[in-house]
């Protein structure tokens, strides 16, 4: 007899868990998860206490109207759970130790506790209403989007983040400095006067657009796209970046651009723009007849050199023009100094002509666009023409 107790008692616990039926006040939550027969498996009307721990799958319900996921913590074994879009005030996954997924975006979260979720490393809860957020104990964590929140600080330093974004909060500052492993970036739209970047020397993309930065000097060569318009920087230097594809520097105070990278025609028309920097004159690049051509989101008072500091640049102190244009055949070059050398570009930056004279025909030239450069005794202008 005494040997048939512990198997009696067994039977019972079982019986007692099989039994349990797990509490799921939101109809919504619960018509879901009874209608998943992964987790449903007697498909019956309840999801019995046994049904919900031995479930080792995801939980995928979003776009449903539930207001309340109670009944999550039954859950112990789940590694995924996707709550994204729906109206949870309130969500407690204290129980889901073994979580490595959790998306519970576009809600009406206030707080989110993920303290208890160690195994963690893709969390995603943009766009709710969190004041703080707590990933101090999530060193698993590779990917953290938080953006459109009320957060004005996240500390990243612990966790090893590849990808982190943080977009439209309220961010006065952001360390990442221990992220050595980060390649992607967004932190747009926040109150941002500093970003450090000289630890990230994996980085790839960065958006910190629609911040008041001031400076951008230790990014890593690595980075190929670089969106920072609306900010406060006074200077860009992306000369190491050499496979930099998409530069956004419009409105900020820039008066230094230095684009000169050995590979600037990695970039097309549209994936550079600089326009609203009144205080920039001279871009300096590889080819300026070739930017001149390709890259025409500037402003009027900024031209192309490569060479900048030896003012090769427009100087409205030496009257240069060309006339007509457009023209079908003869094109005239007209300027205060003594013309030196004038060499004409087409659209691809190729060289197709060199001449000392200021009168020269363009005759056998094939319709399009073309960059005269001038040189005089001071100066290199260079200037657009149309050959009909």
């Amino acid at each position: 007899m005494k040997k048939l107790l512990p198997v009696i008692f067994t039977i019972i616990i079982s019986a007692q868990m099989n039994a349990q039926i797990v509490n799921i006040p939101d109809a919504n939550f619960k018509a879901y998860l009874v209608g998943n027969v992964s987790i449903n498996t007697n498909m019956d009307t309840e999801i019995q206490l046994s049904e919900a721990t031995a479930f080792t799958g995801q939980i995928n319900c979003p776009s449903l109207g539930i207001l309340d996921l109670t009944g999550i913590e039954a859950f112990t074994s789940l590694t995924e759970l996707y709550c994204y879009t729906n109206q949870l005030t309130a969500l407690d996954v204290s129980n889901n130790t073994l979580l490595t997924n959790l998306d519970c975006g576009d809600n009406v979260l206030t707080t989110l506790d993920v303290s208890s979720n160690t195994a963690l490393t893709d969390l995603n809860c943009k766009w709710n209403q969190l004041t703080t957020l707590d990933v101090s104990n999530n060193a698993l964590l590779t990917y953290l989007d938080c953006g459109g929140n009320v957060l004005t600080s996240v500390d990243v330093s612990t966790a090893s983040i590849t990808n982190l974004l943080c977009p439209n909060n309220q961010l006065t500052s952001l360390d990442v400095s221990s992220n050595t492993a980060l390649s992607y970036l967004n932190c747009q739209t926040n109150q941002l006067t500093t970003l450090d970047l000289s630890n990230n020397t994996a980085l790839i993309t960065l958006n910190c657009m629609f911040n008041q930065l001031t400076a951008l000097n230790n990014m890593s060569g690595t980075v190929t796209i670089l969106q920072a318009t609306y900010n406060q920087l006074t200077s860009i230097d992306v000369s190491n970046n050499t496979a930099l594809t998409v530069l956004g520097g419009g409105d900020n105070l820039l008066i230094s651009l230095n684009v000169k990278n050995g590979n600037n025609t990695n970039m097309s028309n549209g994936f550079f723009a600089t326009n609203n920097n009144p205080g920039l004159t001279c871009i300096e690049v590889d080819n300026a007849a070739y930017s001149t051509v390709n890259w025409t989101y500037i402003d009027a008072s900024a031209s192309f050199s490569e060479d900048c500091n030896a003012g090769i640049e427009n100087n409205e102190l030496v009257a240069v023009s060309i006339y007509p244009n457009p023209t079908s055949d003869i094109l005239n070059v007209n300027s205060l100094e003594k013309v030196e050398n004038i060499r004409v570009y087409n659209e691809l930056g190729e060289m197709i002509l060199n001449t000392n004279q200021t009168q020269f025909s363009v005759y056998t030239f094939s319709p399009g666009l073309y960059i005269v450069e001038i040189k005089t005794d001071s100066m290199i202008t260079y200037k657009k023409f149309i050959k009909q």
